[in-house]
């Protein structure tokens, strides 16, 4: 099966190109271009093969239906009732800006990857990290409300693009979530949901495909849908 390629993605109410995009604005935040995302263009293991290694990161654009809404109700409750691990390491936040969710989650995605990062002197998404690191999901993302040098950057990012922006608050239907290696486990990063997924042993070797796999379960739960988009943060 092949992902439908989609232009559009939401960072902080802009629809821009997906893999390009999030390049720009890494760049502009303070990140050296050691790593790059680039796009999944399919499930099968020669397009798989098709993307650089190692990968560290996925981020998931998917669409939000009605299924996918009593799956989210019930996969909370399961995991209220069974109990989950998280590894304390796990940088988490919640998304209280409406259509941040592709911001958020390349946030996700930076954060639990810092170590392998080469951020510039003075980035303003590593002083973003440094001064959430101790605070809770619910102050990072008030945190973020008012961090006015992402915000900046991204709109200026954003304005390369070649789509008109919807409003901030404006209804959308699509939605991202970063999927991360951190001490050996996969974990699925979403703003909408109270605490982070753990769906797992990875590693280094076999992230691509595991987190490929989760993938396949957003599919799955909507056979009918075919707005599913994936990059992966692979090293350049």
């Amino acid at each position: 099966m092949m992902f439908v390629y989609l232009v559009s993605d939401f960072f902080w109410g802009k629809k821009e190109k997906t893999a390009w995009k999030c390049f720009g604005f890494l760049k502009q935040l303070g990140i050296h271009p050691d790593w790059q995302f680039v796009d999944v263009y399919g499930m099968e293991p020669e397009l798989l093969s098709m993307v650089p290694r190692p990968v560290c990161a996925v981020l998931l654009l998917f669409p939000i239906t009605e299924k996918y809404e009593t799956f989210r109700t019930e996969e909370e409750e399961r995991i209220k009732a069974k109990g989950q691990d998280v590894k304390s390491s796990v940088y988490f936040m919640k998304q209280t800006i409406n259509n941040a969710c592709g911001t958020i989650g390349l946030i996700h995605a930076i954060a639990n990857n810092r170590d392998k990062m080469n951020f510039e002197t003075n980035s303003s998404l590593k002083k973003f990290l440094e001064d959430s690191l101790s605070m809770t999901p619910e102050e990072r993302a008030k945190y973020l409300e008012t961090y006015e040098a992402i915000r900046v950057t991204h709109e200026s990012s954003a304005h390369e693009g070649q789509t008109e922006a919807p409003s901030i608050d404006e209804k959308v239907d699509l939605h991202f979530i970063a999927l991360v290696n951190v001490g050996g486990h996969l974990y699925e990063l979403d703003g909408r949901k109270p605490f982070p997924i753990n769906h797992g042993e990875t590693s280094d070797d076999s992230f691509l495909e595991d987190a490929i796999e989760v993938c396949k379960k957003f599919m799955e739960r909507d056979p009918e849908e075919l707005r599913f988009n994936a990059i992966a943060l692979s090293a350049a």
